[in-house]
C-alpha cells in the first residue's frame, strides 16, 4: 500500500494493445507538465507488459475484467482499495459508463473523460469529443491531458518503448533463435479485429520467400489464434521461416521485435508496438483508416490502396472481394521495404 504525492494521476486505460501504445503519448505529455508527477495506469492484464517498457508509468494496476464485463462488486472493491493512494486526478480513456465507476468509487476529486453512455454524472471534467478537430486517435487521447480550451501540443510526442537489446537476445536464446547471424524480418500477419485487416497469407509467404532468398531469416509473430495462418505462411516461404505464433508472451514478442532489421505488419496492436520500437517497417491497411490510427514513427511506411469502398471499418469485407488487400501485391510491398531501407 503506497501513499502517493498529492499530484498523482490514475489513467484508466483502453483494452486494446494498440490504443495502450498510443496512450504513451498522453503519459509523456503528463510528464512534460510535471516531471515529478506519479502516473499509475489501471489496465487489463493482457496490456500490462507494455507498461513495463514505458518509463513514464510508475505502476500498472490490473483490471481483472474482460471486454464488456460489468461486475459492479469487483469495480467497487477496486475503487475502494485505491482510496488510500490519494489520487488528485483520474483520466478515463475508454468512453464507456463502466470505465468511469472505479475513479468515482476511489473518490478521486477530478475525473476527466469524454461524454458517452450517459456517464456525465460520473465525470466532473466532461469533454465533448471534437471528431473533426481531432481526426487521429492519438490526438483524442492527448487532448484529455490538457485544458479543454487549450490547443494540442505540437508536435505530439510519439510513443517510444524502452527495450534493451540484451533482453531481446535472451528471449531469442530461450526460443532457440539465431538473432546475431543474419538479418531478421519479422512478419505480424494477425489482426484481432477481423479478417478485413489481414493481408493474404500467401502474399506474406511470397515476401518471406523473397527475403530468405537474399540471406535473411523470417520470424512470424502472433497469438495462438494466428497459429494456423502463420503455419500456412511458413509453408509458402520454405526453410528459414519460423512460426512463433502462440509460443511467446507479449513481453517476449516486444523483445524479439526489437531485434528485427525490418517488420511488416497488418494494422494491429503489434503494428503500434513496432512503431514505438522505431523499427523500419511497412504497415498494411485494408478496412481501417491510416489517417485515424497510423503507425507513429518516422521509420514507418503505410501501404493502403484507398479504394472507393475504403475505409469501411468492417471486421469482414461487406462485398466479400477484399480488394483493398488482395490488390495490394507482394511486389509493391517488397519495393516499399527497399525504399524504406534506402532511406
Amino acid at each position: 500500500h503506497v501513499v502517493l504525492p498529492m499530484n498523482a494521476v490514475l489513467v484508466v486505460a483502453p483494452a486494446w494493445i494498440g490504443d495502450m501504445v498510443m496512450a504513451q503519448s498522453l503519459f509523456r505529455i503528463l510528464k512534460l507538465q510535471d516531471a515529478g508527477r506519479p502516473i499509475d495506469v489501471l489496465a487489463p492484464g493482457w496490456t500490462l507488459p507494455l507498461l513495463q517498457h514505458m518509463p513514464e508509468v510508475r505502476d500498472g494496476i490490473e483490471m481483472p475484467l474482460g471486454h464488456g464485463e460489468l461486475q459492479l462488486g469487483v469495480r467497487y472493491r477496486i475503487g475502494f482499495s485505491l482510496r488510500e493512494r490519494g489520487y488528485e486526478w483520474a483520466i478515463i480513456l475508454p468512453n464507456s459508463f463502466k470505465s468511469a465507476l472505479v475513479p468515482l468509487w476511489a473518490r478521486i476529486p477530478r475525473r476527466t473523460g469524454y461524454t458517452g453512455e450517459m456517464r456525465q454524472c460520473l465525470l466532473n471534467d466532461s469533454r465533448r469529443l471534437d471528431r473533426q478537430g481531432f481526426p487521429r486517435m492519438v490526438q483524442r487521447l492527448v487532448a484529455l491531458a490538457i485544458p479543454a480550451s487549450d490547443p494540442l501540443p505540437e508536435p505530439i510526442p510519439r510513443p517510444v518503448l524502452a527495450v534493451s537489446s540484451a533482453s531481446g537476445r535472451a528471449a531469442a536464446k530461450r526460443l532457440d533463435l539465431a538473432s546475431d547471424t543474419t538479418p531478421v524480418l519479422v512478419l505480424c500477419p494477425g489482426a484481432e479485429y477481423g479478417p478485413a485487416k489481414q493481408w493474404p497469407e500467401d502474399y506474406y509467404g511470397r515476401v518471406a520467400r523473397h527475403w530468405i532468398g537474399t540471406g535473411w531469416q523470417v520470424w512470424l509473430l502472433g497469438s495462438a489464434h494466428d497459429a494456423a495462418v502463420c503455419e500456412r505462411i511458413a509453408e509458402v516461404a520454405g526453410d528459414g521461416c519460423i512460426s512463433l505464433a502462440g509460443r511467446t508472451t507479449l513481453r517476449e514478442a516486444i523483445e524479439l521485435m526489437n531485434l528485427a532489421a525490418f517488420i511488416i505488419t497488418n494494422d494491429s496492436g503489434l503494428m503500434h508496438i513496432a512503431a514505438a520500437l522505431q523499427r523500419p517497417m511497412v504497415a498494411l491497411f485494408g478496412s481501417s483508416d491510416p489517417g485515424f490510427t497510423p503507425p507513429l514513427s518516422a521509420s514507418a511506411r503505410v501501404e493502403w490502396l484507398d479504394l472507393e469502398c475504403s475505409p469501411c471499418f468492417a471486421r469482414e469485407c461487406p462485398p466479400g472481394h477484399l480488394k483493398c488487400l488482395r490488390e495490394l501485391q507482394p511486389e509493391r510491398v517488397i519495393a516499399a521495404m527497399e525504399e524504406v531501407m534506402s532511406r
